[in-house]
C-alpha cells in the first residue's frame, strides 16, 4: 500500500515536547502520516498552537484535530532553568490522567502513542491503555547510542571536577571519548534520589523498552548506529525515515516552517539572488543557544574582518551586544544582512548563493544542511550538539571545526575571520563530500530506504488498526 485512498485510516496520538526544536520535526513526521491517509491527534500545550496552523490549514479537520492540554504548575527540585527538560518532563507527566480520560472517552481512539523521548513516561501511559508506544528521536541514531549508554550503564570519570577528564563509551560503535565538559549537562548534573532527575533517567530508559523507535536519520548517513540501536531494543522495528524536511512546493514550507521569519522571505532571497553561488556564509546558533557576550564580539569581529558576504540570524539577546550595537549593521553594509529573530532556515540553505553555515549542530540544523549540500562550521554548544559535531567532522567528513571552546572561553577572532574566508568558493574535500550527501539524502526520501523505512512504519501502524477491528 502506498497511496492514502489504500489506507485504513489508523488513528495516532502525537505527543511532542514543548520546544521549538522537538516540536517541528514531529510535525513534519506528521505531516508525512498525514500525506498517507492516517488520522492523528495532536496534543500540543497552548504557546504552541500556532505551529499546527500549516497542518491544520492543509489537511481536512477529519483527518486531524488538536489536543490542547496544559500542564499544572508544579514546583520543581531542580533549575528550572539549567535543566529545564527535567523538570518539564515530570510536569508533563501531570497530563497522564486527562489523557486518559479523553482516550476512553473517544469513539475511535488511537492505535499508537508517538511521543518525544523527552516524554518516556508516555511508554507506561501507553501500556496502561494497551497500545503500542513509539519513541521519536530528533537527535541522530549516534546521539542516542551516547545518551542511552548514559542512562544505562551510569558511567563517571575519576574526578569529576576535572572538566577535561575524558569519558569513553566502548560499547557505542567507534568507541567515542569525550572530556568530561563536553557530556550533556542533563547528565552531568544527575543527582541521583532526587525525584525529578530520577523521573526524567527512567523516562529515557523506557524508550529503550518501546515497541518501536523513530529516528529523523537515513540509513545511509547512519547505519552502524541504526543497527546498533536495533541490537539494543532487541527487535527490527526501529526506522530512519529523514531528512525530514518540506520540499520546494510543499504548502507545509520551507518559508513558514516554524513560524513566520522575522523578516519578510522574499526580501532574504532578493538578498540573496544578488550574491554569487556558494559565496554567503549563514550564521544561526537555533531557538535557544546562545553565545557569551565576549565571543559574540569575537564573531562579530570575525564576520567584519573576514570580507566574507553573511547572514546573521540573531537573537534578541544579542541586540544588546555592544559588538552588534556599536554601529555593525552600518560597518558591513552590503556584506552583511542580520536578521533579528526567527528566520526561514530551510530557504536560506537551499539558496544556491549560500556555501557554507556556521552552526551549533542541532540536528535539525545539521540535517537542513545536509539536505542542501552546505559546508558545515561547527561551533557546539551544549546538549548532544558535541556529539554530532565530531560526527560530522571526525566520521562522515562534511564539517570544518570552527570552535570547540562551547561557551567556555573566547577564541581567536583572526582564526575564525581566515576559518570563515576559506569555507566559501575553493575545492576544500569537505565541500565535494557534503554534496555526495546531499545526493544520497535526497535520493532516501525519494524511493529510498527512508521512503521504504516509513512505508513500513505506516503500514505496521494500520496493521494495528485492522487487529483491533477483528
Amino acid at each position: 500500500m502506498s497511496t492514502s485512498d489504500q489506507r485504513n485510516g489508523a488513528h495516532i496520538l502525537v505527543f511532542p515536547y514543548p520546544a521549538l526544536g522537538h516540536i517541528i520535526p514531529l510535525l513534519d513526521l506528521t505531516h508525512m502520516f498525514l500525506t498517507r491517509g492516517l488520522t492523528v491527534t495532536v496534543l500540543i500545550t497552548p504557546p504552541h498552537l500556532s505551529l499546527l496552523d500549516p497542518l491544520l490549514s492543509s489537511h481536512p479537520s477529519t483527518s486531524i484535530q488538536p489536543l490542547l492540554l496544559s500542564p499544572p504548575n508544579i514546583i520543581p527540585t531542580v533549575d528550572s532553568q539549567l535543566f529545564r527538560p527535567v523538570a518539564n518532563a515530570r510536569a508533563l507527566s501531570k497530563l497522564r490522567n486527562p489523557i486518559i480520560k479523553w482516550f476512553k472517552s473517544h469513539p475511535s481512539p488511537p492505535v499508537a502513542i508517538i511521543s518525544d523521548i523527552f516524554l518516556g513516561w508516555t511508554h507506561h501511559l501507553a501500556s496502561h491503555l494497551g497500545v503500542p508506544h513509539v519513541a521519536f528521536w530528533t537527535s541522530s541514531a549516534f546521539a542516542a547510542s551516547v545518551f542511552h549508554t548514559l542512562w544505562r550503564d551510569l558511567p563517571k570519570v575519576d574526578d569529576p571536577t576535572d572538566e577535561d577528564a575524558v569519558l569513553s563509551m566502548p560499547k557505542v560503535p567507534n568507541s567515542p571519548k569525550y572530556p568530561w565538559w563536553q557530556i550533556t549537562s542533563l547528565y552531568r548534573g544527575f543527582k541521583e534520589g532526587n525525584p525529578d532527575w530520577e523521573f526524567f533517567k527512567n523516562g529515557i530508559l523506557a524508550n529503550g523498552q518501546s515497541w518501536g523507535t523513530v529516528f529523523n536519520s537515513f540509513t545511509e548517513l547512519e547505519q552502524v548506529y541504526i543497527e546498533h540501536i536495533k541490537k539494543e531494543m532487541g527487535h527490527d522495528r526501529v526506522w530512519g525515515v529523514g531528512p525530514l524536511l518540506p520540499a520546494d512546493e510543499d504548502s507545509m514550507g520551507p518559508t513558514n516552517r516554524g513560524g513566520s521569519s522575522s523578516v519578510p522571505a522574499h526580501d532574504v532571497m532578493g538578498w540573496l539572488d544578488s550574491k554569487a553561488d556558494d559565496s554567503v556564509v549563514y550564521v544561526c546558533f537555533g531557538s535557544r543557544w546562545m553565545l557569551k557576550n565576549e565571543q559574540v564580539g569575537a564573531l562579530a569581529g570575525a564576520l567584519q574582518c573576514s570580507g566574507v558576504h553573511f547572514i546573521w540570524c540573531l537573537k534578541e539577546s544579542d541586540l544588546d551586544n555592544v559588538a552588534i550595537s556599536n554601529g555593525f549593521e552600518d560597518r558591513v553594509e552590503g556584506k552583511g544582512y542580520l536578521i533579528k529573530g526567527w528566520a526561514a532556515q530551510v530557504a536560506i540553505l537551499r539558496h544556491q548563493a549560500v556555501g557554507a553555515f556556521v552552526t551549533h549542530c542541532g540536528w535539525n540544523s545539521v540535517l537542513e544542511g545536509l539536505a542542501a549540500g552546505v559546508l558545515m562550521l561547527t561551533w557546539p554548544v551544549a546538549a548532544d550538539q558535541f556529539t554530532n559535531a565530531k560526527f560530522l567532522v571526525d566520521q562522515i567528513g562534511v564539517a570544518v571545526r570552527f570552535c570547540e571552546c562551547g561557551t567556555r572561553t573566547v577564541p581567536n577572532s583572526g582564526e575564525l575571520a581566515r576559518l570563515l574566508a576559506e569555507s566559501v568558493g575553493g575545492t576544500r574535500p569537505e565541500r565535494s563530500r557534503v554534496m555526495e550527501v546531499c545526493i544520497a539524502a535526497s535520493e532516501a526520501i525519494k524511493g529510498g530506504s527512508s521512503s521504504r523505512d516509513m512505508e513500513s512504519l505506516v503500514n505496521k501502524l494500520c496493521g494495528l488498526n485492522t487487529q483491533r477491528s477483528l
